[in-house]
């Protein structure tokens, strides 16, 4: 997997549902791999920021990636 995820290479494959400049989230349209594990993932937040809190459904799977060079935290859930 590659060390920074770009999201300008899968843009046609997801469909954004919120960004506000700091924090994007997309939705997966096309079984793009997460960056974390490498199975297609739900739901992706990447973001810059330092904190966050979120509700997630029961049975949900998250995987999380740091990306240290780009200072991005990468969530992604699975169902």
């Amino acid at each position: 997997m590659a060390a920074t995820f770009d999201i300008h290479e899968v843009r046609h494959r997801v469909k954004m549902l919120r960004d506000t400049g700091t924090t994007m989230v997309v939705e997966n349209r096309d079984g793009v791999a997460c960056p974390a594990c490498g199975d297609a993932f739900t739901e992706l937040l990447i973001s810059e920021a330092a904190n966050h809190s979120f509700d997630v459904p029961p049975q949900t799977r998250l995987c999380v990636h740091n990306e240290t060079e780009t200072g991005r935290v990468l969530i992604a859930t699975h169902q």
